[in-house]
């Protein structure tokens, strides 16, 4: 839920925010793709389409989805797969299962100790909460483990690391400390779980601890379940640790769908599986091994919300870290549903959401499939009224994401050439709770995303969820205090457009986007309460209408945010892009890179005098020694050229494809169905040319040029990432090369605006 403060200040706000934002009751919406006469005929449809979604049939789907363990494996991920299946099928769609065998560790045994003169056996159990009923009903879950990790059986002294990201490397080796031959113990947050375990690999250690600390999502956060949003004592965060920034999917057959025959690699191939064993804890578990730790104060930063100082060791505390596992091959259900075009069959406009969880998953994934199904309920009635849409929809829900995006990637690995020839978009949810839109996506479907949203209405006020959205967007960049926030805040006060976020990683639509090439989007409500039971058994059906979206309203505003994207999508005269808000968003990418490269150098350059003249040194007290930072390599001069000059030539063939775009929209004689298919189908393919041919640097299977997870973030997307990496890593000569490469796929895009522009004229 938000608190009170922040959600007067959002409604005070969006009480006042442009006239726009409230279009008058007799002005037809404005709908981008849509010639005039058709945007009454397409807002009468999502009239009835909104007039068929019920909270009820949400809340009993979700309650009986939830209701047993739900995992890769489970038989109630396979019963709910048959429930949906035949649910869409008497809804009117075409639908079956496809199924893929994926290699699925299960754990055959996992243990934790601390050894020495005061031991401690771990629990890594979960135990049941009144009041929440299937807390009590775990007979077929998981342990709680880390898909992914490797085996062993390893003894050695602890080393706590922070939260287990580069820089905390570096604040170790400033005090001397290694975590080679030893077992590192980070908290979960501030970057992906996958790599915290791949950094202490890397820096030698020989197994791994992922702990939640109450400060982050604990009682420091909120008080804890059943009384609240923050997480339990004995509550664990389970979650998948496979290399997924490297690839998706199964681990053995990275680029092809694992299909019963495809070929496979073997176990010890597998780059997106790790070397060393690891575990997730609850805090209570964790609390006497940190407690067990001596050497050097943790820098303020580092300290947690235990009531203890916290030491980094190594030791003097010694743990036994055990993960033996079942390293066999296991079936992933996805279930596809279509509903043909009418006029465009071989478009294909695509929805999915997961339906695998860790345990039971009410919120993560299925508050947002319970969602989609609403979705596919209400289509199949205006199915069976007389209406069909213009192009074919495709509606998914996934099996394996919790994994590593398993069935969704399998999926589009095997269809990957008939979506190169048909995709037009893909839009993609997960968790959904209750407080404000999450839109993250391709810009140039930016405007098409605001449209829709101005036409939905929050369910806790009467604004749109645009508005409160925005609200909070204006709110949160005038705390920034960067002129580039300052400059959105004032764009979003004059009207402009909410800006989509880039998309890293984390949900379904990673393969779509970043290996295929497929435009997409991404949506979701949340608010600011700390995920308390994400990934734990507590992600419950009491809990989910307790704390999240009691009466599923939420789910309602999700479903008409995603069905109203997805009709316009189908029935638009022209595909609903505005290529400029791309051209403007890859300016800013540029410009952000440009100066982040000249930061670096300014940076590099005082840090340098900063050691010649021994200032860490001179300035260093107390008992714990902290050396100063290493010396870097100086940051030569980058040239940018070609970016800019590329970015500079899309941004004027965007107008220009812009303003014939409108005009075509205006003079519905222009309209022949010769132009409108010629023009659609270069647009279709538009973003396809912005995959480069060998992918990002040491990860080919990730092969769009302007969004991708890091390498070392995960989830958080890398913008430019082939240019904005190698500057991070300092790898120059990287970064000249992927500077030309991605100028070449900005060009490509650019002709391909120049050619829709040609047809439209």
């Amino acid at each position: 839920m938000t608190s009170l403060p922040r959600r007067l200040s959002i409604l005070l706000l969006a009480a006042w925010l442009p006239a726009w934002a409230a279009l008058a009751a007799d002005a037809p919406p404005p709908m981008i793709g849509f010639a005039a006469q058709g945007v009454g005929a397409e807002a009468a449809l999502e009239g009835r389409f909104d007039a068929l979604l019920d909270a009820r049939d949400m809340r009993a789907w979700l309650e009986r989805m939830s209701s047993e363990p739900n995992h890769i494996g489970a038989p109630h991920d396979k019963a709910n797969a048959e429930f949906m299946l035949e649910q869409f099928r008497a809804w009117g769609w075409d639908a079956a299962i496809e199924t893929f065998d994926v290699l699925y560790p299960t754990p055959r045994r996992v243990a934790v100790d601390l050894v020495g003169p005061h031991p401690y056996h771990a629990l890594l159990v979960e135990p049941p909460i009144a009041g929440d009923r299937t807390s009590a009903r775990t007979k077929g879950a998981l342990p709680p483990y880390n898909v992914y990790g490797a085996d062993g059986d390893v003894t050695a002294d602890l080393v706590y690391v922070n939260y287990g990201m580069p820089d905390d490397y570096k604040e170790l080796a400033r005090r001397g400390v290694s975590v080679k031959g030893r077992i590192a113990i980070a908290r979960y947050g501030a970057g992906w779980r996958g790599l915290k375990p791949k950094l202490a690999w890397e820096h030698g250690a020989v197994g791994c601890i992922i702990y939640s600390d109450p400060r982050d999502d604990g009682y420091g956060a909120a008080d804890a379940y059943p009384a609240g949003a923050g997480r339990p004592a004995q509550s664990l965060q389970r979650g998948s640790v496979a290399d997924m920034p490297v690839y998706s999917g199964d681990p053995l057959t990275p680029g092809i769908g694992a299909t019963k025959d495809a070929p496979r690699l073997e176990r010890a191939a597998a780059t997106s599986l790790l070397k060393i064993p690891v575990l997730p804890m609850s805090y209570q578990d964790a609390r006497p091994l940190l407690e067990a730790l001596r050497g050097p104060r943790a820098p303020g930063t580092w300290r947690g919300g235990l009531p203890f100082t916290y030491h980094i060791g190594p030791g003097p505390a010694r743990v036994h870290l055990v993960v033996q596992s079942d390293w066999a091959l296991r079936p992933v259900y996805d279930v596809v549903a279509r509903l043909e075009g009418s006029a465009y069959p071989d478009q294909w406009v695509i929805r999915g959401n997961h339906h695998d969880a860790w345990v039971f998953g009410a919120d993560d994934p299925l508050s947002g499939n319970v969602a989609m199904m609403a979705e596919m309920k209400a289509l199949g009635a205006l199915k069976a009224s007389g209406w069909r849409p213009k192009r074919t929809l495709v509606y998914a829900s996934w099996d394996g994401e919790e994994a590593g995006l398993l069935g969704s990637t399998e999926w589009v690995e095997t269809h990957e050439k008939e979506l190169a020839a048909k995709a037009v978009a893909y839009v993609n949810s997960d968790s959904n709770s209750s407080g404000l839109l999450g839109a993250g996506g391709s810009h140039s479907l930016q405007r098409l995303v605001n449209e829709v949203a101005a036409g939905v209405k929050d369910p806790s006020s009467s604004a749109s969820v645009l508005a409160r959205a925005r609200a909070a967007a204006i709110l949160d960049a005038r705390r920034g205090g960067r002129d580039a926030d300052r400059r959105l805040a004032r764009s979003l006060l004059d009207g402009g457009d909410l800006p989509l976020d880039p998309l890293g990683s984390g949900s379904d639509f990673t393969p779509f986007l970043q290996h295929a090439g497929v435009p997409s989007l991404n949506f979701g409500f949340s608010d600011d309460e700390p995920g308390g039971v994400y990934h734990s058994i507590y992600d419950s059906f009491d809990h989910y209408v307790k704390i999240e979206d009691p009466d599923l309203r939420y789910g309602v505003a999700l479903a008409e945010v995603a069905g109203h994207t997805m009709l316009r999508l189908a029935d638009a005269d022209l595909l609903p892009l505005r290529t400029q808000d791309f051209a403007t968003t890859v300016a800013r990418y540029v410009e952000e890179v440009e100066h982040y490269a000249e930061g670096l150098r300014s940076e590099t350059a005082d840090m340098h005098r900063l050691l010649d003249e021994h200032v860490y040194e001179l300035a260093a007290t107390g008992p714990d020694v902290v050396g100063p930072p290493a010396r870097e390599a100086d940051v030569p001069f980058l040239n940018f050229a070609p970016l800019r000059n590329a970015s500079a030539a899309l941004s004027a063939s965007a107008q220009t494809f812009d303003a014939a775009y409108a005009a075509a929209l205006a003079d519905p004689a222009r309209l022949t169905p010769a132009r409108v298919g010629a023009v659609n189908e270069t647009l279709r393919r538009a973003e396809q040319s912005l995959l480069g041919a060998d992918g990002l640097p040491g990860r080919p299977w990730y092969r769009h040029l302007i969004y991708a997870p890091g390498l070392y973030t995960g989830y958080g997307a890398k913008t430019l990432p082939g240019v904005r990496e190698a500057i991070e890593e300092r790898h120059w000569a990287e970064a000249a090369d992927y500077t030309i490469r991605t100028a070449a796929a900005l060009d490509a895009y650019r002709r391909a605006l120049d050619a829709a522009t040609v047809a439209l004229r």
